[in-house]
């Protein structure tokens, strides 16, 4: 009887820890992004059918660019990302998503899951820099980070939305 009451009471102890839990599991495949003198490691959500900006990603509101913990970027090198001069380090990346433009901001608070707790961390901002938005004419199905090593830019593609930032290094 004891035996039983211990393995329900561990059954109860499983769903309550596991249900807690689910707002910090990964519902999207990562990856991480190596370039020239940095790397940035992010969520790979796919579009699935949704409507994703002004939708998914409303428009005037902080994205942690990704899915799950927000989206982080490294410099091995002191740079210029997007004309403003960022020291070597790693930074936590996030947009304010808009129909023709992009607000990118670095922010120095590392371990943020998503954008929850961006508000009482955005005096950690870095810098904010402010990059136009293109039309694709082909849906991007999963949202893609990769640089452009020809010209130096990072790129940020999903949907048929995409911006890109200069990054100069040295």
């Amino acid at each position: 009887m004891i035996f039983m009451k211990n393995i329900l009471l561990l059954l109860a102890l499983f769903i309550v820890t596991d249900t807690f839990g689910q707002g910090r599991q990964r519902k999207s495949p990562h990856d991480t992004l190596t370039y020239a003198n940095g790397e940035v490691t992010y969520g790979r959500p796919h579009k699935s059918d949704r409507e994703i900006f002004g939708a998914l990603i409303k428009y005037g509101q902080v994205w942690r660019v990704g899915a799950d913990e927000a989206t982080t970027i490294t410099f091995k090198t002191d740079a210029k990302f997007g004309g403003e001069t960022i020291a070597a380090g790693t930074y936590t990346l996030f947009a304010i998503t808009n129909e023709k433009e992009w607000i990118l901001i670095l922010n120095s608070e590392l371990g943020q899951w998503g954008a929850f707790s961006y508000e009482k961390n955005k005096e950690k901002d870095v810098v904010k820099v402010t990059v136009p938005v293109e039309k694709l004419s082909n849906v991007v199905e999963q949202l893609t980070i990769w640089y452009d090593a020809d010209n130096g830019k990072l790129i940020i593609e999903w949907d048929t939305t995409k911006v890109s930032v200069p990054i100069k290094f040295g």
